[in-house]
């Protein structure tokens, strides 16, 4: 059931909750999707089925020249139970029904029979063929966006039952009986089939839906909502469901001055299931660290290479300006760079692009450990961004370009960016932006149920949305 779940709650996402707002995320799930679901969940549905326990009965029987007589079957086992041919289909406004058919079962037991003085026994087995089961699944969310699934309705109808009895003389009397015994069965697996299906629905399948993110923890800073924003959307071959797609602060929760595009995800099935993530996914991300002071980086002299020729001191950067080293000699120097504004992401066709707004401060450590700034630094550059997948995280790179210097202030007197320009295109490119994607590669969790595992990914940029494509298993 677990397996089931796992792309019926794709299928569900954004089923319960309307509201006006565009998505942040759009979660699709494709035909292939569902014919997964259906394999996966008939492997799981077919073992709970197995485990239908049968109770023993017992029965009179009258019959010229006999006289009465009683007999009772018990020990009563499921063999098999095959589940060949199955369909999971959307029903709108409701959720989702799976039916099987041409299912067949194989039960064995034991009877015994007595009349008067005289016992006798042995053992039966029992074909059921052309079960057919439909049950409905309704789809919702609660009030926190949280995905639910609900057992709604199941019908059963079994149209060949083949009874077998051997192991005594008298089992002819057994075979007399053969309808009403038939019968009996026949009435219990009817019972039994829907019970099973109920509470494989209500103990496996839901608590297993609740492990699908409303919110997913990144770090002590952010975490992500991905709650339901509107209601399910069908067409021919996909269910699309629309989720928030927000970063936001554990500190503290706070709208961003800004509002998601509106998406529409490509008419695309060649793979189980899609994501469009909005830019505005990216952008409350910068908008989040930026407020939390978390895109800074110092630099000292013990994090560059013994092999550089640059060093982090006012001796060497006396090098390229004097007045540095005259009037702080023999000191460290440390380089703060830091995101001056809230980084936006754009994304379209050709691709993803930043260009943040940086800042770079230049401080000498004084005897006392205080520090005393030399100078601050815009700079400017094209960053590019590389977007993939790791397990189940969105993961990214950057690649920069040409780095633009603007001197912003200085206490060392006015001097030529093309001065420190050198340094500065040693120290970002090979230094900070290395630290940098190591963090991105920690990456961000996607809304995706525990155990359920993205591969055969493809990544296509749309005007203001990131596709991406996978196909997906359980295990």
């Amino acid at each position: 059931m677990a397996r089931w779940a796992a792309l019926v709650v794709l299928a569900a996402v954004g089923t319960a909750v309307a509201m006006a707002a565009n998505p942040g995320v759009v979660a699709r799930i494709t035909q292939d999707g569902f014919d997964y679901a259906r394999q996966q969940g008939v492997i799981a549905l077919q073992k709970e089925m197995e485990k239908i326990k049968i109770p023993d009965f017992s029965g009179k029987f009258k019959m010229k020249p006999f006289g009465k007589g009683r007999y009772h079957f018990h020990s009563i086992v499921i063999r098999e139970f095959q589940l060949p041919s199955s369909q999971i289909k959307l029903l709108p406004n409701v959720g989702l029904q799976l039916s099987i058919s041409n299912a067949n079962v194989k039960i064995s037991g034991r009877w015994k029979a007595r009349k008067g003085f005289i016992k006798t026994s042995g053992k039966f087995d029992l074909n059921v063929d052309g079960i057919f089961i439909s049950t409905d699944l309704k789809l919702g969310s609660d009030d926190s966006g949280r995905v639910t699934v609900a057992y709604s309705s199941c019908s059963n109808r079994i149209d060949h039952v083949r009874f077998h009895v051997s192991g005594s003389f008298l089992g002819w009397l057994i075979r007399i009986f053969r309808r009403k015994i038939e019968s009996a069965l026949r009435n219990t697996m009817t019972n039994k089939i829907c019970t099973t299906v109920s509470d494989a629905v209500s103990s496996k399948l839901q608590p297993y839906v609740q492990t699908l993110p409303v919110t997913a923890k990144i770090d002590a800073v952010a975490e992500i909502d991905y709650s339901l924003v509107a209601p399910l959307v069908a067409t021919a071959d996909s269910l699309d469901g629309k989720l928030k797609g927000e970063f936001f602060s554990r500190a503290g929760r706070t709208p961003p001055p800004f509002a998601p595009p509106a998406l529409a995800l490509p008419n695309q099935h060649d793979r189980m299931v899609y994501l469009g993530i909005s830019d505005y996914f990216f952008n409350t991300a910068g908008l989040v660290y930026h407020a939390a002071g978390a895109l800074r980086l110092t630099l000292t002299d013990e994090m560059i290479p013994k092999t550089s020729k640059f060093r982090l001191t006012t001796n060497f950067l006396g090098t390229l300006l004097p007045q540095v080293s005259r009037m702080f000699p023999n000191m460290k120097v440390q380089l703060l760079f830091a995101v001056s504004a809230p980084p936006r992401l754009s994304v379209s066709p050709a691709g993803l692009a930043l260009m943040p707004a940086l800042e770079a401060r230049a401080f000498a450590v004084l005897p006392n450990s205080s520090l005393a700034l030399l100078f601050q630094l815009g700079l400017s550059t094209n960053v590019s961004v590389e977007v993939g997948a790791r397990s189940d995280r969105l993961v990214g790179k950057l690649a920069l370009g040409r780095l633009s210097l603007e001197l912003q202030h200085s206490n060392v007197g006015r001097f030529s960016v093309e001065l420190v320009q050198a340094l500065m295109n040693c120290f970002v490119p090979t230094l900070v932006l290395p630290m940098v994607n190591e963090r991105l590669q920690e990456g961000f969790p996607l809304p995706l149920l525990a155990h359920l595992q993205p591969y055969n990914l493809v990544f296509q940029p749309h005007q203001n949305f990131l596709l991406l494509g996978a196909d997906v298993r359980y295990g």
